[in-house]
């Protein structure tokens, strides 16, 4: 029969409740170019943007793409490039629902655990068709390569993933099966009514087997290492620079592309973004907070609330980070209202819980932030009397740590910002700043080569669970070395509850264990974008979750 979703409350909570990882953000607007074109290049530009016949959108981001391998990509700016040139057998449409993307048409067993798929007719860049294989490959060489989101493939209810994440069984018997060349079969342990919007994420995108063996190390290396299937394809890719998507004229729904370019710059500095855009080199650009004052009356100035947060992690490891009440002084010192209005002033909110604000209602309809209200919120004076406790507990006098962010405009005047913070607030504290890229402040997260890091994380999808469960013991999102058996304790019961309030109920104690108990992470803010675009830009669709961008039904009004 025809797919059907929606029914069973139980296996709706346990799937939702599986080991999800979100996703590591660097602000998709973009606030470090290369330096000016020359004027040369300037007027090859214009030629080439007058044979787009003015469908070129010019757009920022924050940092470089870390990864175009589907199978390995676990942030926010990876997601975004990928949902743009390739598609999986479902994409996120115009309202950020699922709807059919390679796939022409679903169907579901009696019993939903049978998943049909046909394929459409469909190619990739060089020109060979996209076929039942290329997703099965793909799916089992994510279980094989221990991929970074292999457990995605847990949350879909994909049989077999549990087993082989666990070492049990090999990625061969992962339930995904090619049965020819147009169908392609999926088996899950249980009914999964949340299956297709799973299926939106970009772990469960194609690869054409022949073409990544034969790539072999270089695979997505570069851009000519890659093959796409989407709406565009990743034409150039000067890496910490800027790259270029030109529309694929092979995609099945090209009709549905208006856009014929999308220029990216990386753009690290607000002040560079404002001069690119002021000089029309960028239709669309990220404000900080010096200059969301003077465009704010613009008609071009936008706010655009997020449901990604700012925090600090801390490494629990560390002899006086350990220390719960010094991670309460460092997280209660800080004046949050002064880093979101003044320093960031872009509409981002201060944040004194792990879950953000008007995020996933309680069954009763009651945000979480509400429920569980502020945590560590203190004067200055007893922060200092947590740390001067923490430290005797630890055996210190005095602490030099180090604080590493990435190196985009807004993560260094944070970073700044807490140092001045912890620094005349906090006595005998010395705070030596690390600015790196973006990919070097994830790799050096993950290997806990910190002692506090500026992270961000945003929702892979809309409930809590999405970031209470990062921090279980040994999950791959927790970084900081933490464990606690009774925080484990409460996330696992909640993947077990069928009763929704009682689940809601079990996250927010999870929350408190985390922060009120432990006090494992400083929250800062509830990020939020300021942006200017052009008013000729119209309907760029922005994701609550997963990729921001959808492109594919973007244009220039003329």
């Amino acid at each position: 029969m025809k797919k059907q979703f929606g029914q069973g409350m139980l296996l709706i909570m346990l799937i939702i409740c599986a080991v999800l990882a979100g996703c590591n953000f660097d602000s998709e607007e973009g606030v470090e170019a290369e330096p000016g074109s020359s004027e040369e290049e300037n007027k090859e530009q214009s030629t080439a943007d007058e044979q787009a016949g003015g469908q070129v959108l010019k757009v920022a981001a924050s940092a470089e793409i870390p990864t175009m391998d589907s199978v390995h990509a676990h942030d926010t700016i990876a997601f975004t490039v990928l949902n743009n040139v390739m598609e999986g057998l479902y994409r996120l449409g115009e309202d950020s629902n699922p709807v059919l993307g390679m796939a022409e048409s679903h169907e579901e067993s009696a019993d939903g655990l049978v998943h049909t798929f046909t394929l459409r007719d469909a190619a990739w860049s060089n020109g060979t068709a996209v076929t039942a294989d290329d997703f099965e490959y793909a799916w089992k060489r994510l279980m094989a390569d221990e991929g970074h989101y292999a457990s995605m493939m847990v949350n879909a209810g994909v049989l077999h993933a549990q087993d082989i994440i666990e070492g049990e069984k090999g990625a061969g018997e992962l339930g995904v099966t090619a049965v020819d060349d147009k169908t392609l079969e999926v088996t899950l342990e249980m009914p999964n009514p949340l299956f297709t919007t799973l299926l939106t994420f970009p772990v469960f995108l194609p690869q054409n087997e022949a073409f990544v063996e034969e790539q072999g190390e270089q695979y997505a290396l570069e851009a000519e290492n890659v093959l796409y299937n989407g709406p565009f394809v990743l034409a150039e890719w000067n890496h910490d620079q800027n790259w270029l998507y030109k529309k694929n004229p092979d995609y099945w729904d090209a009709d549905a592309v208006t856009l014929e370019e999308i220029q990216v710059n990386v753009v690290k500095e607000t002040s560079t973004g404002v001069n690119l855009y002021e000089t029309g080199e960028l239709d669309r650009i990220g404000l900080s907070a010096a200059y969301v004052d003077e465009y704010s009356s613009s008609d071009e100035f936008q706010i655009i609330p997020r449901a990604g947060i700012i925090f600090v992690r801390m490494n629990t490891t560390h002899e006086v980070l350990g220390n719960a009440n010094v991670r309460r002084a460092f997280d209660m010192v800080i004046d949050k209202e002064g880093l979101a209005n003044v320093i960031l002033n872009d509409g981002s909110v201060p944040l004194y819980g792990h879950v953000p604000e008007n995020f996933s209602l309680s069954p009763e309809g009651v945000s979480f932030r509400e429920l569980n209200g502020d945590f560590n919120k203190g004067t200055a004076e007893e922060a200092a009397e947590y740390f001067t406790t923490g430290l005797e507990e630890a055996g210190a006098e005095e602490l030099t740590v180090s604080l590493l962010s990435s190196d985009a405009e807004s993560h260094r005047k944070i970073a700044e910002y807490l140092k001045d913070q912890f620094e005349t607030k906090l006595p005998g504290v010395t705070i030596d700043l690390q600015m790196v890229p973006f990919q070097q402040r994830l790799d050096q997260e993950k290997a806990l080569a910190y002692d506090m890091v500026i992270s961000t994380w945003g929702p892979d999808y809309n409930d809590p669970m999405t970031f209470i469960d990062m921090f279980v013991t040994d999950g791959s999102a927790n970084r900081t070395g933490y464990s606690s058996a009774e925080f484990d304790s409460l996330v696992e019961q909640a993947k077990a509850e069928d009763d929704p309030s009682a689940r809601y109920q079990l996250m927010l104690d999870a929350e408190k264990v985390l922060l009120e108990k432990d006090a494992l992470i400083a929250p800062l803010v509830q990020n939020a974008d300021a942006i200017l675009q052009r008013e000729k830009v119209k309907n760029i669709v922005e994701h609550p979750s997963g990729p921001d961008f959808t492109y594919k039904w973007t244009y220039i009004e003329e």
